[in-house]
């Protein structure tokens, strides 16, 4: 799973992966930028008044509408990644797996329904786990770790749907959970960093396609 990381950090300079990787950073980048701007003013018009106590609870409140904004950012990161797995997969492929067979996979009704799905889950899934930052320390760590899950399963899943039909890629997602967890891990792992975040949705999907074909041919 870090090998497979690594390996689409290493392509990073290849021209076949430059183009979605500039439109993965640029749809990452304006859509964090509108979360942090929409969670700031949202703070901004409900502390409401003047004085310095609605200073400070604007202030406050931005804090905590840029956290809002970063954890709401993984299910934006799983869309651009929908969008964005078959040109990343193809580069991928091209360079490390020049042999395979054209891809066959799921339809494109099939991939695309997918793909809707994972990001709204995701979403929902990380407004439901909001109730846990008020354990300290525990609480984030619980958050994490289920929000890595998801998002490990469904970058594996959707990036085996581009060679396998629906049924056979959430099997190849069981065959790998542990590998897979451990993908979203990482990918929520970036996601705290800045600029580093930009990386997630296209890392994650090279990463999944190394994951599934290293793991199919050992």
């Amino acid at each position: 799973m870090v090998a497979a990381v690594l390996l689409a950090f290493g392509q990073i300079g290849d021209p076949a992966f430059r183009r979605p990787l500039i439109l993965g950073v640029l749809g990452a980048a304006v859509a964090l930028g509108l979360l942090t701007w929409g969670a700031v003013a949202a703070a901004a018009w409900a502390a409401g008044g003047q004085g310095w106590l609605a200073w400070i609870a604007e202030i406050g409140g931005g804090i905590a509408g840029v956290l809002l904004a970063w954890w709401l950012f993984l299910p934006v990161a799983a869309a651009i990644a929908s969008q964005l797995v078959e040109p990343v997969a193809a580069a991928v492929e091209r360079r490390h797996y020049p042999g395979l067979r054209p891809a066959k996979g799921a339809s494109i009704a099939a991939q695309v329904a997918f793909g809707l799905g994972f990001g709204l889950k995701l979403l929902l899934l990380q407004i439901v786990l909001l109730p846990l930052f008020f354990i300290p320390l525990l609480g984030f760590g619980l958050a994490l770790l289920i929000s890595a899950y998801a998002l490990g399963a469904g970058m594996v899943v959707q990036t085996a749907m581009l060679r396998m039909d629906t049924r056979t890629s959430h099997a190849a997602w069981r065959s790998r959970r542990w590998s897979g967890w451990g993908l979203g891990l990482i990918l929520a792992g970036m996601a705290l960093v800045p600029f580093l975040n930009l990386l997630v949705p296209v890392i994650g999907t090279a990463a999944a396609v190394h994951l599934l074909q290293r793991s199919t041919s050992s």
